[in-house]
């Protein structure tokens, strides 16, 4: 049994408009889902992918407006990376300096070009050259060229005081393939071809520790086909040595929560049901929408929430009314 790869990641943010304008008016992509936060529903839930919202391409935000910058440290994801097609390294070089972010030259890194640059929280965004995601196609009603575009999630990087725990935990525990190192890095590989996913575990006994806020990874969701496959998982979990929680619904998927042992919150999410069960695919992210639960408290969580413009991308993406 084994993950299908990463379904989502989930940061903390600031201001959501600043969180729209940059991951869907410059990095170009796709605004999928506006809704809130389930467990605190006066803070938006923010869903970024590609033009569906597959799992796999799914970077969400809790924006929480006039949040201080987190502390990037040990115990935490340190650095959430995306694939880019071979060779598009320059054209986004070109495009973070003219707006005026720096970003790092090309780095090697298990033999993929690697690009590093902070959004506006301070997190540490990386662009990797991947050839696996040549064929795949980003999301083309966005301002990035097409033959550019952001194509799915790519990995994540771990920053742990020690290795070992965390290693036995992957491997042993989620079945994740220990693949090599590099100084003081260390990869793991879960699922296989397009959906492959990698898990970097850097050590620094020397980092403090991590303090989150604006800026810092909440979690990471890993994929499974359904619910069934779901449920067995939490057996294995409790035997790995961690506690799953009980199954949540998030409307859009299933999940259950634990900590790996470096203390990162990891979270196993279905594909199914998806973003299509409550808008069409022309209409993705336009609009507010709530799970039957909270909709009898729509005039006041409207209310109570700022409100966003979206980028300006065309007649299919005006906002609904």
């Amino acid at each position: 049994m084994s993950v299908l790869g990463i379904h989502h990641v989930t940061v903390l943010a600031s201001d959501p408009q600043q969180n729209v304008d940059f991951y869907a008016g410059f990095l170009g992509l796709r605004l999928v889902k506006q809704t809130v936060n389930f467990d605190a529903p006066d803070v938006y839930h923010l869903y970024y992918g590609d033009e569906t919202g597959r799992p796999g391409t799914i970077l969400t935000f809790f924006p929480f407006p006039d949040a201080a910058r987190g502390r990037r440290g040990s115990g935490e994801i340190s650095a959430v990376a995306f694939s880019i097609p071979p060779g598009s390294s320059g054209y986004w070089r070109a495009r973070l300096s003219r707006k005026g972010i720096p970003v790092s030259r090309p780095v090697s890194r298990f033999g993929e070009t690697v690009l590093s640059f902070e959004d506006p929280d301070g997190m540490v965004v990386e662009l990797v050259e991947d050839p696996s995601t040549a064929g795949a196609a980003g999301w083309a009603g966005g301002p990035v060229e097409a033959a550019h575009a952001l194509r799915r999630l790519h990995g994540v990087t771990l920053l742990h005081a020690s290795l070992a725990p965390s290693e036995s935990f992957l491997a042993e525990g989620m079945g994740f393939a220990a693949s090599g190192s590099e100084d003081n890095r260390h990869r793991f590989l879960a699922a296989n071809g397009a959906d492959q996913a990698r898990v970097d575990v850097v050590v620094d006994a020397a980092a403090p520790a991590a303090r989150q806020s604006a800026g810092s990874v909440h979690h990471i969701a890993w994929r499974v086909r359904d619910d069934a496959e779901q449920l067995e998982w939490r057996p294995r979990l409790r035997r790995a040595g961690t506690t799953p929680t009980p199954v949540m619904d998030r409307r859009y998927f299933h999940s259950i929560y634990f900590r790996e042992p470096g203390g990162v919150l990891f979270e196993i999410a279905t594909d199914p049901p998806g973003f299509l069960v409550d808008e069409t695919v022309g209409s993705l992210g336009t609009s507010l929408k709530l799970p039957p639960w909270l909709e009898p408290q729509r005039d006041v969580i409207q209310r109570d929430l700022p409100v966003l413009v979206l980028p300006d991308l065309g007649p299919a993406r005006q906002v609904a009314s």
